[in-house]
């Protein structure tokens, strides 16, 4: 079984700065793409930001210029910092990886963490 456990959420002033962290554990062989969304009341749920093995990251235009993802491999972990932060990124934020099982096959699975509450207000 594969868990994801976030941290890092909180209540912050417009401007200033956030950094979640999202951690696997479990058993599995590797983790391939790493990824964060999130959902604000009544809207739908929709992507951050994201980054493949290789490093290669991607952004919501929304959020371009603010945040940032990384990942440690090592500790199983993808990071999301928030700088700049305004009142419109209040959501929960999810974290989701593309995890592979087995060393025997390529397939893999997405999982995801459980949320954690981002709030941006003076």
């Amino acid at each position: 079984q594969v868990q994801l456990v976030e941290s890092g959420g909180g209540l912050v002033q417009p401007g200033g700065s956030l950094r979640l962290s999202c951690a696997a554990s479990g058993n599995f062989f590797s983790i391939n793409g790493m990824g964060w969304h999130r959902q604000a009341p009544g809207k739908e749920r929709e992507l951050v930001a994201t980054i493949t093995s290789g490093g290669y990251t991607s952004y919501a235009d929304s959020v371009k210029g603010r945040f940032s993802i990384s990942r440690d491999n090592a500790k199983h972990t993808v990071y999301l910092q928030m700088n700049s932060l305004k009142p419109e990124d209040t959501a929960v934020y999810y974290c989701n990886m593309d995890v592979r099982k087995w060393n025997f096959s390529p397939s893999s699975s997405d999982y995801w963490g459980q949320g954690t509450q981002v709030t941006v207000s003076s």
